[in-house]
This record gives C-alpha cells, structure tokens and sequence, in this order.
C-alpha cells in the first residue's frame, strides 16, 4: 500500500546502539522453535514502507540472535499485496512463514475478488500504526483545517485532495472526511504518497492526507504545511521538526471540527492459517522483542509512528472495528466485491 516512509532506514542500522548481550536474549525457553529457515514475505515491493519494516524486522533478529535459524527477506507485492496474502493461504500449517502487511491484507479481500478472506490466516500481531496528517501547500487562503473545509464547501469544484492509489487508505479518509463534513472534495490518485507530497508542494492539488514521513521533507522545505492530525491526542513528538515547529505543535482534526476523532493503519504480521497455537505464541514474543529493541525504537521515532502492540483479542477487535467503520464507506462508493 503505502510506500513513502523516510528513506533512512539503514542509517537506523548502524546509528543504534546496540542491546548488550543477555538483555534480551534469544527465545531458547519456547515450548516451540522453527527449525527451518523463516521466510519474511513484504506484502509490497522492493524501497517501500513496508518493505523498509520487513528488513529492519529481519536486521534485529539477526543483530540480536533472537533466533537460531535464518530469516530470509521476499517481496510479494503483487495486486496491493494479493500475492503475499494468497502464498499465506496455499501454504497453511506452515510455521515458518510470515507475512509484513498493513490493513490491506484484511481489507483487500473487501474490495477485490481474492481467493481468501482474513479469518483463513493467523494473525500474530500489530507492531506499530500510522498516523495521517491532512497537508496543505504554503501560502495557501486558508490556514488551518476549518478554513480549508469551509473553501471545500464553497467551491469544491475546484479543490482536489491528492492521494497514494486508489480505493486504498488515502481514498477512504477522503470519502468519510466527505459523508463526515457533507462535501464534494474530489479524489485524485497517484502511484505513491511521495508523489502526492510532489504535487501538493507544487501547488497542483490543494490537499493530501500523507503519513508524517511521507511529507516531511517539504513542511522542511516550507513548501507544505500540515493543518491537523486525525488522532483523539496530538502527537507525542516534541523535538523540532521543521524550524521551530514539532509534530506534536499540529492539532488534532476533530479540535479543528472535521468530526473524525481518529483514522489510523496498522502494520501487521501473519501467518498461514492451521498454525498452532504454540507457534503463533513464539512469533507474537518474537515480534515484543523486536519492537522493543533501540533500533525498532528508533525507528518509529523517525518515521513518527504510533508505538503499538497488539495480539490476540485485542488485535482481533482492532481489525473487526476497522472494517466495520470502512465497509459502509466502501458500500456507498460502488466498491464491494464480497
């Protein structure tokens, strides 16, 4: 889905200090244990936000002797990451595979006749979330979020919100922003947030609603300007980012009045269905361990994504409340394939 995040992941690699041996030692007390090389399969392809995760996933466990066997990195990035989630199906029962994924391998089958549905696989855990930012360009009429909704309505003819691909997260906030608000804002979509990012900083769409990472290079530049973040708090991030502005200076969309309190997508980690539960159990320690080593740590800093960790119910819960917030949206745009 999505593939802007910052373009510095290797520099993460070697700038982390790194763990002393016996902090966090290697998972040798687990009931279960794979004794075959472990396929780390990206749901994306090669540079991309989630190809950058599934590699530093992999660097940590190599770094860390967290397991006694390989990883092995493969990107399967066909159909917005169809292909990774159909190889998770074909190979059920298998313990030595997973699967770096966002809300696209629950909600693809939504949208697109696939051969699977998210219960035939096993969720192992969500490691981290994204925020979105709704951006302006610099300089532009309005200067904060209510006025640019308020020109929306006035004249949404000729406002256009810029996006990462379409009938994908970037497409759907536009569409709840519109049945939230009661506009017309129209929808353009581009290959990547990046580009979205080009485009807002050129002045030829008025808006996006990129990922913090996927803009910063242009509120550095003073080319955009983010007007509000859709989370129910403002960010954590204090350091300055872009002169003397932080990430949590930018208010939160719902102070601004646009009625969505919070809209976020997880990063996820599966594996085929018909696993046991001694195996799922291994690899949702595996994944705690990584995120809370200094690189992974680091890494969401930079990035400023969400600290998270979800398995089991909870993660259940999280990804049965997310589709029944987008399927109503999907419904009415003529999306719906199952």
């Amino acid at each position: 889905m999505r593939n802007a995040f910052v373009r510095r992941t290797s520099r993460l690699f070697l700038g982390c200090t790194l763990v002393a041996a016996g902090v966090l030692p290697a998972l040798a007390s687990a009931a279960w244990q794979p004794d075959k090389n472990v396929e780390i399969v990206v749901a994306g392809g090669p540079g991309g936000g989630t190809d950058q995760l599934g590699r530093l996933i992999q660097s940590i466990i190599t770094t860390h002797k967290f397991l006694d066997v390989n990883t092995i990195v493969l990107n399967k990035g066909g159909g917005n990451g169809a292909e990774a989630f159909l190889d998770l199906k074909m190979n059920k029962g298998d313990p030595e595979k997973l699967v770096i994924g966002t809300n696209n391998i629950y909600l693809l089958p939504l949208v697109s006749k696939l051969g699977y549905q998210w219960q035939e696989l096993t969720p192992v855990a969500a490691v981290a979330e994204d925020d979105f930012i709704l951006w302006s360009y610099k300089d532009a009429p309005w200067k904060d979020a209510k006025g640019f909704y308020e020109a929306v309505k006035a004249d949404p003819s000729n406002l256009r919100m810029g996006g990462s691909q379409s009938k994908d997260v970037d497409q759907t906030l536009t569409l709840l922003l519109n049945q939230t608000n009661n506009s017309k804002l129209v929808y353009i979509p581009f290959k990547s947030g990046s580009e979205a990012a080009t485009q807002l900083a050129g002045k030829h769409i008025a808006a996006n609603v990129n990922n913090p990472s996927e803009s910063i290079s242009q509120w550095r530049g003073d080319q955009v300007e983010p007007l509000c973040v859709f989370s129910k708090e403002r960010m954590s991030y204090t350091e300055k980012v872009a002169g003397d502005k932080s990430w949590a200076d930018v208010p939160t969309c719902h102070e601004q009045g646009l009625g969505i309190d919070q809209y976020r997508f997880p990063r996820t980690v599966f594996m085929p269905g018909e696993v046991t539960a001694e195996q799922r159990a291994f690899y949702v320690e595996l994944m705690r361990k990584v995120t809370e080593t200094p690189e992974f740590k680091a890494y969401v800093k930079q990035n400023a994504l969400v600290p998270t960790f979800l398995e089991g119910e909870p993660l259940t819960a999280y990804i049965e409340k997310d589709t029944a917030r987008v399927t109503p949206v999907f419904k009415e745009a003529g999306w719906l394939k199952n």
